[in-house]
């Protein structure tokens, strides 16, 4: 059983430094997006290989703890939970290598730099990815830090945070409304703003899962279908 701990504790540490390599990501990517700098965005792109890297070993470790030991209860759901959550997070990767290819094409397009001040600045009238950027990487820091400390509450108020980003994710579409009709007619750069808000939308939902996953880990309820139940209790 002392090895069995031992294992699960690698395995809890393993998925903290993948987590904070992916924040990196998500900091630089909207960074990339905000200050049109594409040697940040491409800095993003070649951290992914060592992100699918790190999953794959991450998932090896679980699968050869559960054919040695045999685990059982709680110990059995923290691997099959930590095995979800590392799927997780290699896709919130995946998306933030989506963001600074966005950001790539933002970087070197004339109708966005004519339109800096009304894009990227923060505010009512503009597309403001760094509150946006904040809250997700505020759930994602949350969702595994619920999975390390064992605390089903804060994995409940990443769901709850999860409505803030929607809403977020919605205020974006209807600037792009009112930018068309006001006379913005480059579609192409509205389309990249829109998919930027969408993959940061995305990840929220994919801490959203970390959460649920965290509170099955803790109480054994699968509660993904009735999440809004669960959190209206807490």
């Amino acid at each position: 059983m002392h090895h069995l701990q031992k294992e699960i504790n690698y395995l809890k540490e393993s998925i903290l430094r993948l987590c904070a390599d992916i924040e990196k990501m998500l900091a630089l990517a909207t960074k990339a997006v905000v200050e049109r700098d594409t040697n940040i965005a491409e800095q993003v792109i070649t951290m992914d290989n060592d992100i699918d890297n790190t999953e794959v070993e991450i998932e090896e470790n679980c699968l050869k703890i559960l054919a040695l030991y045999q685990p059982v209860a709680i110990d059995l759901r923290v691997i099959i939970t930590v095995l979800k959550i590392n799927n997780d997070l290699e896709r919130i990767g995946d998306l933030a290598v989506n963001i600074a290819e966005r950001a790539n094409f933002l970087a070197t397009h004339n109708s966005f730099s004519d339109k800096i001040d009304l894009i990227s600045v923060t505010g009512s009238d503009s597309f403001d990815f760094i509150s946006m950027s904040k809250v997700v990487a505020e759930m994602l820091r949350k969702s595994v830090d619920a999975l390390i400390q064992l605390d089903d509450e804060l994995a409940a108020e990443v769901c709850k945070q999860d409505d803030i980003v929607d809403e977020q994710n919605k205020q974006m579409y209807l600037l792009v409304e009112s930018m068309i009709k006001s006379g913005f007619n480059d579609i192409t750069v509205l389309i990249h703003l829109l998919s930027i808000s969408r993959h940061l939308e995305r990840i929220a939902d994919h801490a959203t899962n970390i959460a649920e996953d965290v509170i099955y880990m803790i109480k054994g309820d699968i509660v993904r279908h009735n999440i809004e139940d669960y959190v209206k209790q807490q």
